[in-house]
């Protein structure tokens, strides 16, 4: 959600809201490791994925999924969505702006 809002804080109009989101949306999703596996990846893709929120997620539900893991096991891939949520959030407070 923190993403959307930083989206539409910069944007002007609802189209380019719409099509940088489903930009990002896409690449992301590509990245994630959903539907390759992020090892198989160059490296430089495998170091831009330390910022794509949605390898976390994917993370998250397979060692659910896969292994039964609890929320302790899953620590550092929480802290990292929930710093990049805030991070995120911040920029869209910081550059949202009032309009009459």
């Amino acid at each position: 959600m923190s993403i959307g809002l930083f989206v539409s804080a910069i944007s002007e109009t609802q189209q380019q809201v719409l099509f940088v989101s489903f930009f990002f949306l896409i690449v992301f999703i590509i990245m994630s490791g959903l539907f390759t596996p992020v090892e198989s990846m160059p490296v430089w893709a495998q170091r831009m994925d330390l910022i794509n929120p949605i390898y976390y997620l994917i993370r998250i539900i397979r060692n659910v999924v896969l292994k039964g893991s609890g929320l302790l096991d899953m620590t550092s891939e929480l802290l990292r969505l929930i710093g990049y949520g805030l991070l995120m959030f911040s920029l869209a407070v910081w550059r949202y702006r009032k309009t009459v």
